[in-house]
Formats: C-alpha cells, sequence, structure tokens
C-alpha cells in the first residue's frame, strides 16, 4: 500500500498547481489522473491530419499568464518547456455590412478604430481603460482570494481606504449588471457593445444576464493592457511543463489510472481505491480535481450526516452545452470585413445583442440555435509551428448549445440525438462562417467535430458540454460555489478538499484554485 501526504485526483491545471505547490513545501504528493493523458480540458492533439496541431478545448491561456501560480513558479516552469505567442491583435467581432472592430494592445490603434464610428465611444473606452490602471489591482486581488477570507477582507479594506466608499459600491454595481446594462451605461454604438458582450458567452451570460458584467469588461481591458498569449507548439505547453516540474519536485504522476472511490474513516478521507484494486494512502488530504457531482455521485458512499450538502451538489446546474470543430486548412479565412483580421487570434462572430440572447434563450431551451454565436480561434497566425509550412489550423468553439436537444430553432434538422445530427450542425456553422469569410470551405483540408456529448465523453467534468464545470450565475459564483458554507475547497468530510472550475474563482486558465488551496493546505495563506 503505497502512502502519501497528498493525494490528487485528476491532472487537470488546477490539480497539477495544488500538487506542484505542496511539493514544493515539502509534501509527497501523488498526482492520478483516469485518462491517459493529463490536462483535463488544455490538450494539443493532430485531431484531422498529420502534422496539424490543434487545442483540444482551452487555447487562450493569458489567465495562466497573468495567473499567481505563473508568477511563484514563472522560471521553473520555462526550465521545463513553457513558451507563449503573444498577441498584438487579441480579438475581434464581424458584423452583418461586413466591418469589423477589433481590440489591439495598442490604444492608439482600438481607440481609433473606434472613434471611426463614434467619437463619444472612443473617449469612453479610454476613460474606461485609465480607470483601468488603477482598478486593476483591486479587482484582481480580490478573484485571487479564497471566498471568504481574510486576504479577501483586506483586498477590500485596501480598496477602500485607496478609492473610495463610492468606488466600492460602483464596483458592487458592476458584479451584479448585466452586460447590456454596463454597457448602456458607458457606450452608445452598438457594434463597441457587441464586440465586447461577445465574452459574456465564453461563459453563460447572455447580455440580459445578471452578474455578466465583469467578464466583458476584464477581458476587453485585460487585452488592451497585456494582449493575448497561446501556448508555443500548443496550449499543452502549460500541462508538459506542470508535469515535469512535479516530477521534479518529487511527485509521482499516475496516468490512465482510474480511481473507484476515495476511501473513508470515522468521517475522514484517508486514501483512494483504484480500479486496479489498489489503495493510495492520504496522511494529510485527498484532493479532488473531479467535478463534485462526479466526485459525491459516485466516488463517495453515502452518508446521511452528509444529506444537505449532497442535495446543494445535486443542484448545482452545468453551464450550456459547447461544441468544438477544427480544421485543417490550406489557409486563413479570406474575411469579407478586411484582410487585417488575419492577424487575430480570436474573431468573434456574434454580430449584436439581439443575436446574442436569442441564441441563449434557443439553446436554454433545448433548441439547436439558428444562428450560433461562434469564437474562431486563428493560432497558426500566430504561431505557425502548429500546421505544415503554409497551412493553418482553425478552432472554431460554437457556443451556446443544449446537451439535450427538443428540437431546432431553424426547423430544418430533425434529430434530437448529438450522434446523430452534429455534423448537420457543423454544416450549418460553417455556412455561417461562409457568409464572413467567403470560400472557407474550400480552404478546409480535414475536420474534426466533437458536440457537447463527445466532449463529456472525452472529459467526464464537462459534464454535458459544459466547459465551465457549472453555471457562473451569481447564485453559484462567488460565496455559493459550488455550494453555499463550501466555497473555501472543503467538503464535510475531514481531509477531503475540492478544486477545480467548479470552484471559486471558476473557469479558465488561471489555476486559481488548485493554488489557493495548496497554500491554505501548507499554511502560507
Amino acid at each position: 500500500m503505497a502512502a502519501y501526504d497528498a493525494v490528487v485526483i485528476g491532472a487537470g491545471h488546477n490539480g497539477l498547481a495544488s500538487a506542484i505547490h505542496l511539493a514544493a513545501q515539502g509534501w509527497s504528493v501523488a498526482v492520478i489522473e483516469g485518462n491517459e493523458e493529463p490536462g483535463g480540458a488544455v490538450k494539443t492533439r493532430e485531431l484531422t491530419l498529420p502534422g496539424f496541431r490543434h487545442d483540444f478545448a482551452a487555447m487562450n491561456l493569458s489567465m495562466f499568464a497573468g495567473s499567481p501560480f505563473f508568477a511563484a513558479y514563472k522560471d521553473e516552469l520555462i526550465a521545463q518547456g513553457l513558451g507563449f505567442v503573444p498577441a498584438k491583435h487579441c480579438f475581434a467581432s464581424v458584423f452583418r455590412d461586413g466591418t469589423h472592430l477589433g481590440v489591439s494592445t495598442d490604444l492608439g490603434e482600438t481607440a481609433g478604430a473606434i472613434a471611426a464610428i463614434s467619437p463619444e465611444d472612443a473617449a469612453a473606452w479610454r476613460k474606461l481603460f485609465a480607470e483601468f490602471g488603477s482598478d486593476a489591482p483591486h479587482i484582481f486581488g480580490l478573484l485571487g482570494s479564497p471566498m471568504p477570507s481574510l486576504a479577501a477582507a483586506k483586498v477590500v479594506w485596501k480598496a477602500w481606504r485607496e478609492k473610495g466608499s463610492s468606488w466600492l459600491y460602483d464596483t458592487a454595481r458592476m458584479l451584479l449588471a448585466s452586460p447590456r446594462d454596463f454597457l448602456d451605461a458607458r457606450f452608445r454604438n452598438d457594434k463597441v457593445k457587441a464586440m465586447m458582450s461577445a465574452w459574456g458567452l465564453h461563459l453563460d451570460f447572455a447580455p440580459d444576464v445578471a452578474g455578466g458584467a465583469l467578464f466583458p469588461y476584464l477581458e476587453s481591458m485585460a487585452n488592451q493592457a497585456f494582449g493575448m498569449v497561446i501556448g508555443q507548439g500548443g496550449a499543452d505547453t502549460i500541462i508538459k511543463a506542470m508535469t515535469g516540474l512535479l516530477k521534479a519536485k518529487g511527485g509521482e504522476l499516475m496516468l490512465g489510472t482510474p480511481v473507484e472511490r476515495v476511501e473513508t474513516t470515522n468521517g475522514t478521507a484517508t486514501g483512494v481505491k483504484l480500479a486496479d484494486g489498489r489503495v493510495i494512502t492520504a496522511r494529510k488530504a485527498v484532493i479532488s480535481n473531479a467535478h463534485p457531482k462526479l466526485l459525491f455521485g459516485g466516488l463517495m458512499a453515502a452518508d446521511p450526516a452528509r444529506e444537505a450538502f449532497d442535495r446543494g451538489i445535486e443542484k448545482f446546474r452545468a453551464g450550456p452545452g459547447t461544441m468544438m470543430i477544427h480544421l485543417a486548412m490550406d489557409g486563413l479565412p479570406d474575411w469579407r470585413a478586411g484582410e487585417a483580421l488575419k492577424d487575430y487570434a480570436y474573431v468573434h462572430v456574434a454580430p449584436d445583442l439581439a443575436m446574442m440572447s436569442r441564441v441563449y434563450s434557443e439553446a436554454m431551451g433545448g433548441l439547436l440555435p439558428a444562428e450560433p454565436a461562434l469564437v474562431v480561434g486563428q493560432p497558426t497566425a500566430l504561431d505557425p509551428s502548429r500546421a505544415p509550412d503554409g497551412k493553418h489550423v482553425l478552432w472554431v468553439q460554437v457556443r451556446v448549445l443544449p446537451a439535450e436537444i427538443r428540437g431546432d430553432a431553424a426547423g430544418i434538422i430533425a434529430g434530437t440525438d448529438w450522434d446523430e445530427v452534429k455534423d448537420a450542425y457543423a454544416d450549418r456553422v460553417l455556412d455561417i462562417l461562409e457568409t464572413y469569410a467567403p470560400g472557407t470551405r474550400s480552404k478546409v483540408l480535414g475536420r474534426a467535430v466533437f458536440s457537447p456529448i463527445d466532449l463529456e465523453r472525452e472529459n467526464p467534468n464537462l459534464i454535458g458540454g459544459d466547459n465551465l464545470s457549472g453555471s457562473h450565475h451569481l447564485d453559484q459564483n462567488f460565496l455559493f460555489r459550488p455550494v453555499a458554507g463550501y466555497s473555501r475547497y472543503k467538503t464535510p468530510v475531514k481531509s477531503l478538499y475540492l478544486c477545480g472550475a467548479s470552484t471559486w474563482p471558476g473557469a479558465g486558465t488561471g489555476a486559481g484554485s488548485g493554488f489557493m488551496l495548496a497554500k491554505m493546505l501548507a499554511g502560507k495563506h
């Protein structure tokens, strides 16, 4: 029977961050992963044709690059081969009239493009960006603190001392506001609003959903300030570096080793039993990077003393589903809105707020949206190493979709089983892309389509294709993620802890929950 100080279930980036920090503090650690490959949703594979490397799910690594975890282990991760590719031209939106609007790291360029359609909004953009410079440390400090915690309270106290009560009230209002309300209060032009609001659909915030203003604000301003980064050679650069660093610090990584159940004794987690019958003992902590529904709905024995908590986990809602379409290309799309779009990391095909509201309503009603929102990633515009010379890959994320299909909003696709309809729906997506970039279909050399159900099969944490591991609406965020009273990574089972996107601060590649949990366990937070 092997024994460690901590056993981590799941080799996603949060689980790895937790394991690395604990190992650095002298803990013996084992990370146990059921799949043959680490990384969770952060993987890069040749999904279409040989030589074409596609980021399976996550592509944007800006949150990781700006994270406290990366700041703490930057030199060691780089020594393990971690590499980033920066994007000067970060994101843009295309519109029905054949125009576009985008954000680059050059404030003059961004503001100039906005000024061409609305001088008033260009001034508003500059004002918001100037405020962001002094606001960001407080906002990111809050997002980087356990919830609740003395550290979070200190962030609020410092913000009050520096910015005053009115700033706290304004920030609280933003945290509660919908994207539309936040943007209507600051901008006049519909294109500016659409460009920013598209970020809300990366989570599960349609324009009128309360609590959705923060992400469009942060992404827009952070991209203006810092740019965007993707992984050199693929998003898996962070996973390769993290697993290398874990081993260098004495940690063990066990791949292709499913956990059958968490072992408990007198209400305390003491280790895990593997599917092959082996038992791995944990002297101090069992850390689960698995979705809490998978943990408490399968890996944990039922316990009447845990009834209220288990009921809360059962009610923890998934966000909407996602489809991923990976294309091997003979060339980048010829965007109708101009050649300049070939330089952008992301192109959003979400031309107006009415369309975003409609697609969300249709998807949440179980309908295949007639016009889904698309996030078109162009990684080879930045990193040619991901494809053979002169060739490209496209990363197309289709947002938002139903996990279970009740019908088709367009009345064309008859099936209700994702395995039956995914190719037909992918064709709809390419038809939409063709309207904004004529000739795109003729450049496709190969494609791989992953429906919401395919994503869940690949990674069970992505329930129903929800790449957020739980809706981020206000009743499931901050103090309520994943269950009220358990936002600090503890569970009712002593020595059993949660991390990952289902816990605060939620989805993304920032490794926040894993790092914060490890610091708490090691007595450093």
